[in-house]
């Protein structure tokens, strides 16, 4: 990949130019981007998913696309959700870890069995490539009535993967693998169609680079704060071009990540509010059910207006690579008052595409939508650029500008220690509970006589890291 500069900011683009071709490097052959354009489907209510060929004789599923977690994982056994599912018996390429795996999200678990095998893309990186890859074998509430996939691509980093970080990730196989640059990019195309629609709105993921294509304008680089989630570090919300004015730590607690997998634009309780007193008050409706913001309630209008004119722009403030710098990405009411049911014949319902979090702000498809977004994992930072899909009647719905100063912002918005973390909190009381009990063993060894004191081996000692592991939250 080669840089070029940008307007206040850097451009990149593949070895080859706008025809979508790019080296691979150490093979001296191509990987033809364009291929890879419209390989997902889907939709913002129900995530995108690829098509990949698994097994000798392969198998086809539908794997959901998802940068906040790290396990590949796919359904092993029939279930009543889903349409398909891999059968490792069927596959003489498959071959089992013997390791259980559980997986928790926000909403949902399932557990399985590690094992590895060779998958295919038709439409991503040419070639087979040997994969951990985690066959379900229970789950509760993961696989959805009217989901369309079968299994989950974690694309984020192997700080997250189950049961510990020595699972090897699949982009980190792929990259290893097939030598392709530690980069991909992601188009989700459904800004104005319907939430739950027929699930075959379009969508792209560059495996090992960029194309020219899918974004207009600039690409602007945010870093990666840690390498576990792709977290970000965010100055500030506006809401109309009105400073929320909170410290910017409020929109870091305790994390702010980038996430395909999450459907909507989540926010901090402290923050939602803030969010929602503003969308209200700059809003032209003078009454709105307080049911609609939290979720519980739709809105609905006649199917001739367009009630997006309604409401008021958000834009997020991101840290620049030059840390004095920032930009925005803005989001017209036309990604976050979505479409979701219609009524009758005269009626369109939408839904509010923004919710409380009691853990992180998470920048998912209500937001994602509007983009180009490079997961640049080489130079450890997250690229936004517009997206040409994200228009509704012919108008833009997304926007990036900038630079801007950083001067009114702290420093550093971002704690250094998050113990905000739940699991975190609860592993920090456990550790010292622990600590005090042992204190307490050795003042008790101490005062025995050295006659009945234990010769500790090797045996005696536990080490389970994979305990500490931090669980996937949204």
């Amino acid at each position: 990949v080669v840089l070029r500069p940008g307007s206040g900011s850097r451009q990149q683009e593949p070895l080859g130019g706008a025809d979508g071709l790019a080296l691979a490097s150490d093979l001296g052959g191509t990987v033809n981007f364009l291929a890879m354009v419209e390989n997902l489907q889907g939709d913002s209510g129900r995530g995108y998913y690829l098509e990949m060929l698994i097994g000798t004789p392969p198998q086809a599923l539908n794997i959901l696309v998802d940068t906040g977690s790290s396990n590949f994982a796919v359904a092993g056994v029939p279930d009543p959700d889903v349409t398909s599912y891999f059968n490792p018996e069927l596959s003489s390429t498959y071959k089992s870890q013997g390791i259980d795996v559980t997986v928790k999200y926000s909403q949902g678990s399932w557990s399985g069995v590690l094992g590895t095998d060779v998958i295919t893309i038709p439409k991503g990186i040419y070639g087979s490539y040997t994969i951990n890859i985690a066959t379900i074998l229970e789950s509760e509430n993961f696989f959805l009535p009217g989901v369309k996939w079968h299994g989950i691509l974690g694309l984020a980093y192997s700080a997250l993967a189950k049961p510990s970080s020595s699972v090897e990730t699949f982009f980190d196989s792929l990259v290893q693998q097939a030598k392709i640059p530690n980069i991909f990019s992601l188009q989700m195309c459904g800004a104005g169609l319907p939430v739950s629609g027929s699930g075959t709105n379009g969508g792209s993921l560059v495996l090992g680079g960029i194309e020219p294509s899918l974004y207009q304008g600039d690409i602007w680089y945010t870093p990666i704060k840690e390498e576990w989630y792709y977290q970000v570090e965010i100055l500030k919300l506006e809401v109309g071009g009105q400073n929320l004015e909170l410290d910017c730590r409020e929109y870091n607690a305790d994390k702010a990540i980038v996430d395909s997998g999450t459907t909507l634009l989540r926010l901090p309780q402290k923050v939602f509010s803030a969010v929602v007193q503003a969308i209200a008050r700059t809003s032209l409706i003078q009454e709105f059910s307080s049911g609609f913001w939290t979720g519980s309630q739709l809105a609905c209008w006649d199917k001739t207006e367009r009630p997006w004119s309604l409401f008021p722009k958000l834009s997020i403030y991101l840290r620049d690579e030059n840390s004095s710098r920032s930009f925005r990405i803005s989001v017209l009411p036309q990604l976050y008052i979505q479409p979701i049911l219609g009524i009758g014949e005269n009626l369109q319902c939408y839904r509010f595409g923004i919710s409380s979090s009691t853990n992180a702000l998470v920048i998912g498809a209500t937001v994602m939508e509007g983009f180009y977004v490079v997961f640049d994992r080489a130079q450890r930072r997250v690229g936004f650029a517009v997206s040409p899909c994200a228009e509704v009647d012919g108008s833009p719905v997304s926007e990036i500008e900038g630079p801007f100063t950083t001067a009114d912002v702290a420093s550093n918005c971002v704690s250094s220690i998050s113990f905000h973390e739940p699991v975190l909190w609860i592993a920090s009381y456990a550790l010292m509970s622990l600590c005090g009990i042992i204190l307490l063993v050795l003042i008790i060894l101490l005062l025995i006589p050295p006659r009945c004191q234990h010769r500790y081996t090797d045996n005696d000692v536990v080490n389970d890291e994979s305990s500490l592991v931090r669980h996937r939250w949204k």
